[in-house]
């Protein structure tokens, strides 16, 4: 389960570069507003807390975080955003799942639909790939001198998280998605601070590709992550650390 880590540890390398942030910042914010709209009270609205908690992860500036929450009682009052999966196949028979979230349904897929083709994938029926996918909440913890292992342990378990696993820079903390929130609101109290936090699809077994396949497949996963309404990617290759997305 160390590959977990290694996404924590990318997603932080990623948030590094101002380019990459803002389009994070772009996309965890609509994130924020679209959970909003229904409730903008986070302490009511799990859905709007753990939006919020991600966003902190990649350092959102509160202030944006509070324009997010403002934005969904203006322009988005009237606006219905879907959220939608796609799944499909890359080069070599990768397995891609894409999420989006779009106020346009037909948009989001023919955009979707042409950078798979136009970078050697296509998009297959629901449920193609993700039954070899598990769906689990991952929060990374910042490791910090006055953070244990055994500590942390200690706080997982009362919490009720599945397990966690020490790394370098960070303790990944694996949840249920059902635990997730309150995982991670507890942890959060402790006033612990995350790296990441967020429910993802992880692959059960991840494949190797090389040379062009591994050069078209990269090509794949950055044009599908620059579409507006693309809000995650998740795949069963192994990249390389130093060019990883996912």
């Amino acid at each position: 389960m160390s590959g977990h880590s290694h996404a924590a540890n990318i997603a932080v390398k990623k948030a590094k570069t101002d380019a990459i942030k803002g389009r994070i910042f772009t996309k965890v914010g609509r994130e924020i507003a679209v959970a909003a709209k229904s409730n903008p009270d986070p302490n009511t609205n799990s859905k709007l807390a753990d939006a919020i908690a991600k966003a902190k992860a990649v350092n959102m500036p509160n202030d944006n975080i509070k324009r997010c929450i403002a934005k969904a009682a203006g322009e988005l009052s009237n606006a219905t955003y879907e959220e939608l999966t796609y799944e499909g196949y890359g080069p070599a028979g990768s397995a891609v799942i894409i999420k989006a979230l779009t106020d346009n349904k037909n948009r989001t897929v023919d955009f979707v639909r042409t950078v798979m083709r136009k970078h050697g994938g296509n998009l297959g029926n629901a449920g193609c790939v993700s039954f070899t996918f598990t769906t689990m909440g991952i929060i990374a913890v910042e490791r910090t001198p006055d953070l244990s292992e055994d500590k942390l342990m200690e706080y997982a378990l009362e919490a009720g998280a599945d397990d966690i696993i020490t790394e370098d820079d960070a303790f990944i903390v694996n949840t249920s998605v059902a635990a997730f929130s309150s995982v991670r609101k507890y942890l959060e109290e402790k006033g612990l601070n995350f790296f990441e936090a967020e429910i993802r699809m992880v692959p059960q077994n991840k494949i190797k590709l090389e040379g062009e396949e591994l050069a078209k497949f990269q090509r794949l996963i950055d044009a599908l992550e620059d579409l507006d309404d693309v809000s995650d990617v998740y795949h069963n290759v192994d990249l390389p650390e130093e060019d990883e997305e996912e």
